[in-house]
C-alpha cells in the first residue's frame, strides 16, 4: 500500500511539520510507503507529483486550513484536524487499510471546502475558515513590525513625543514601508476568509470588502471597523460568492462565471452591504473596544494580562490560542502595542519553562523528554509556543495548569512593566530584533514566568521511568517498612543482603530457567498473573504469594502495565519479595492486558524487587528490558522460541 500526505497548519511553522514527522513515523512503523508534502510558513515541499498521486492508495489531509483537493478526485481522502495528525498518526492510517474512507468525488460548488471526514472529529467550520485568513495575514504583520521596530530603533531620535524619525531620513522610507504591510493586514484576513469558503471566485471579494471595512471613509467614520469588520467582510464575501455559485446558467455562460460575475456580483454585494449598512456599527464598536483596552490600568490591566496569558498557554497554539494572538495583533495595527507585549512574553514561557525544568528537575522527566526539552527551549526562543506540546500530551493534567500559570506570572509582569511589542510574534527573537518597548522588562517577565512554569512541573509532575515501559507509580517508588513474614509463609531460604542489593548488569543475573515457560496455560490476565507468581513462589523468592499478588494488582489498577507491541511488565515491590527476580512467559495466542495500543499480550515479564531494596532495583530492570523490546526483530525472535533454553540464550542479550 502507498499512502500519502498532506499536513498544514495556520502559522505553517511546527504543528505542520510535527504532524508530517508524525505520520511518517507511524508509517515506516506499519510498513506502509507514504510520502507527506507540507504546505507551511516557507511554501509547498516535498510537493506530490501527477505519478506519485496516480499510484496512491489514499491520501490523509491533516490540516487546519484549507488544501486544495481537486487533485484528487476519485482518490479515497481522509481529512482531519492538524492535531489528529499529531496525536493520532497510527490511527488514521489504520483507517485507510481498513477501507473505512470514502473516494473523493469532487464538488464543483464546494471546492475549497474539506471533503466529509470519516472516523474523525469534523472541524469546525469556522475555525478552518478564519485560520485560513490568519495564516495569510502573519507575515504582513510582522514584516510590517519589523520594519517599523527596525526603523525606530536605528533612526529613531528622542523627542518630547517619544522617538521620531526624520522626514527626510532613509529610516524614514523603511517605516513607510513597514506601514504599507500593515494596510494589508485586513484586507488580506478577509480574501483569504472567502478563498478558504468559496476558492478562487471569493478572493477578490473578499480583499475588496477588507479593505473597505479598514477605511473608514467609505462610511463616514474617523475609525475603520478592524479586524472585527476584516472577518465579518470576509465570511460575508466568501458565502455571498459561494450562494452565486451553485445559481443555474447557461452553460455558455458557465465559463466566465469564476472570472467575472461571482468576483462582480459578490464585491457589489459585499461593498455596499458594508457601507451602507454594517460599516458605521461595526466602526463604533471596533474603536469602543480599542478605547476600552487602551485605557486599562490597575486591577483590570491585570485580569487582562491574566486573560490573555492564561489563553495564550491553555492549548499552545490552538483555537484559545489564536483568538488572543489575533486580539493583540489587531491592537498593533491600531498603534497598541501594550497588548501584544504581555502576549509576546506568554507565547514563549511554555516551551522555555518546560525546557528549564527539564535540566533543572531530571528525574520528572523520561530521558526521550529530556530531550525533548532542549528543543522546546530553544523553539521558545523563537516564540513558538508549539515546543510544548509534547510535554502536554504526555501529562496534560500537570503540564497545562503549569504552563498557564507560569504565561499568567509572565504577562501580569509585563503588563505593569510597560512591556510593548510592535510585531505580532513573540519570544527573546522579538526583542533581539528591537520590536520590543522596555526590552529589560520583557525579559525579567520571560525569566520570571519560565521559573515559576518550572517549579510548577516540579511540584505537580511525578518522578518518571522509561516511557516505553510502564510507569513506576509512586507506590512502585516507596519503600515501605519490612514487615515480619508470618511463621506459615516463611520459606527456609537463604538469602545474603549483597544478594539482595546486588546491582543487576544483565537480566540473566536474576532468571533462571525454572522461571521460564515458552507456554502460558492461564488465558486471562489474573490467570496469567497467578501462574508466574507460583514460579516465584516455587523458586523460594516469596513469603507470601498473597501479599506480593496485592501488589501486582495495585500496580495494574493504577494503570495497566500493558505497554503495547504484544508486551506486558507486570511488577510489584514488596515486603513480600526475598529477592529481585523476573519471570518470563509467552502466550503465543496473546491475553488481553488492556495494553495502550490495544494489542493481546503474549511476551510477559514480571518483575519482583523486595520493598527494602534501596537502588529502585525495578525501574533499572524497566530500563533494561525497554531497551531491547523495542527492537522489533527481538520480539518477533522471543516469540518463535519453543523452549526454556532458547529463551534464556535470547534474554541473555538484555543488559
Amino acid at each position: 500500500m502507498k499512502l500519502l500526505a498532506i499536513t498544514s497548519c495556520p502559522n505553517g511553522i511546527a504543528h505542520t511539520y510535527m504532524a508530517a514527522e508524525n505520520l511518517q513515523k507511524a508509517a515506516d512503523k506499519l510498513g506502509i510507503a507514504m510520502k507527506v508534502e507540507t504546505q507551511g510558513s516557507i511554501g509547498v515541499e516535498n510537493e506530490f507529483t501527477e505519478e506519485d498521486i496516480r499510484q496512491a492508495d489514499g491520501i490523509i489531509i491533516a490540516a487546519d486550513k484549507t488544501v486544495d483537493k481537486r487533485r484528487f478526485v476519485g482518490k479515497k481522502l481522509l481529512v482531519v484536524g492538524v492535531q489528529e495528525g499529531i496525536r493520532n498518526p497510527e490511527a488514521l492510517i489504520q483507517q485507510m487499510i481498513r477501507g473505512e474512507v470514502p473516494v473523493y468525488q469532487g464538488q464543483d460548488n464546494n471546492e475549497g471546502r474539506p471533503a466529509k471526514q470519516t472516523g474523525a472529529k469534523q472541524q469546525n467550520a469556522f475555525y478552518r475558515h478564519l485560520m485560513s485568513g490568519v495564516s495569510y495575514m502573519i507575515p504582513f504583520i510582522v514584516v510590517g513590525g519589523l520594519l517599523i521596530a527596525i526603523a525606530l530603533s536605528i533612526g529613531g531620535v528622542p523627542t518630547p513625543g517619544g522617538l521620531q524619525i526624520p522626514e527626510d531620513s532613509f529610516w524614514k522610507t523603511i517605516e513607510k514601508l513597514g506601514s504599507a504591510s500593515f494596510t494589508f493586514m485586513v484586507p488580506v484576513l478577509a480574501g483569504f476568509i472567502a478563498f478558504s469558503i468559496a476558492d478562487r471566485p471569493g478572493l477578490a471579494p473578499g480583499i475588496i470588502g477588507g479593505y473597505i471595512a479598514a477605511n473608514g471613509s467609505f462610511y463616514g467614520s474617523e475609525a475603520g471597523a478592524g479586524f472585527i469588520g476584516g472577518i465579518i467582510a470576509g465570511f460575508l464575501a466568501g458565502y455571498v460568492a459561494l450562494w452565486i455559485k451553485k445559481w443555474k446558467v447557461p452553460k455558455a455562460i458557465n465559463p466566465i462565471m469564476p472570472i467575472i460575475i461571482i468576483p462582480v456580483l459578490s464585491s457589489l454585494i459585499v461593498g455596499l452591504a458594508f457601507i451602507y449598512l454594517l460599516g458605521g456599527p461595526i466602526a463604533q464598536v471596533f474603536e469602543w473596544l480599542t478605547n476600552w483596552l487602551a485605557s486599562m490600568q490597575g486591577a483590570s490591566s491585570i485580569l487582562l494580562a491574566l486573560i490573555l496569558g492564561a489563553m495564550i498557554s491553555f492549548d499552545m497554539g490552538g483555537p484559545v490560542n489564536k483568538v488572543a494572538f489575533m486580539f493583540g495583533s489587531a491592537m498593533i495595527a491600531e498603534g497598541n502595542y501594550q497588548i501584544m507585549g504581555p502576549i509576546a512574553v506568554a507565547i514563549c514561557i511554555p516551551p522555555i519553562g518546560l525546557g528549564l525544568a527539564t535540566f533543572l528537575f531530571k528525574r520528572k522527566f523520561h530521558n526521550a523528554e529530556r530531550e525533548s526539552g532542549k528543543a522546546a527551549f530553544t523553539m521558545g526562543l523563537f516564540g513558538i509556543t508549539e515546543g510544548a506540546i509534547p510535554f502536554a500530551s504526555q501529562d496534560p493534567l500537570r503540564v497545562i495548569p503549569s504552563i498557564m500559570v507560569g504565561s499568567m506570572t509572565g504577562s501580569v509582569i509585563a503588563m505593569l512593566g510597560g512591556v510593548g511589542d510592535r510585531v505580532a510574534h513573540g519570544g527573546p527573537i522579538v526583542a533581539v530584533l528591537g520590536a520590543v518597548d522596555n526590552v529589560l522588562m520583557f525579559f525579567v517577565a520571560v525569566i520570571a514566568g519560565s521559573i515559576v512554569t518550572a517549579l510548577m512541573i516540579k511540584l505537580l509532575k511525578k518522578e518518571q521511568v522509561e516511557p516505553q515501559l510502564a510507569e513506576a507509580s509512586a507506590a512502585d517508588e516507596a519503600a515501605p517498612a519490612m514487615e515480619t513474614p508470618r511463621a506459615e509463609n516463611v520459606r527456609p531460604v537463604s538469602v545474603s543482603a549483597a544478594e539482595a542489593q546486588s546491582t543487576v548488569r544483565k537480566l540473566t543475573d536474576i532468571i533462571s530457567l525454572d522461571l521460564i515457560e515458552p507456554s502460558l496455560s492461564a488465558s486471562t490476565r489474573d490467570g496469567i498473573i497467578d501462574e508466574m507468581i507460583a514460579k516465584l513462589n516455587a523458586e523460594g523468592v516469596l513469603t507470601s504469594s498473597a501479599e506480593f499478588k496485592q501488589a501486582i494488582l495495585k500496580r495494574e489498577q493504577e494503570s495497566s502495565t500493558g505497554i503495547g507491541m504484544n508486551v506486558a511488565v507486570p511488577h510489584g515491590k514488596s515486603a513480600a519479595v526475598l529477592k529481585p527476580r523476573v519471570v518470563f512467559g509467552i502466550k503465543p495466542e496473546g491475553v488481553d492486558w488492556n495494553s495502550s495500543d490495544g494489542t493481546p499480550a503474549k511476551l510477559i515479564f514480571m518483575i519482583a524487587v523486595p520493598a527494602e531494596n534501596k537502588g529502585n532495583e525495578h525501574l533499572k530492570i524497566l530500563q533494561m528490558l525497554s531497551r531491547k523490546l523495542m527492537d522489533d526483530a527481538f520480539r518477533e525472535q522471543l516469540l518463535q522460541v519453543t523452549t526454556k533454553q532458547e529463551a534464556y540464550q535470547l534474554l541473555d542479550q538484555i543488559q
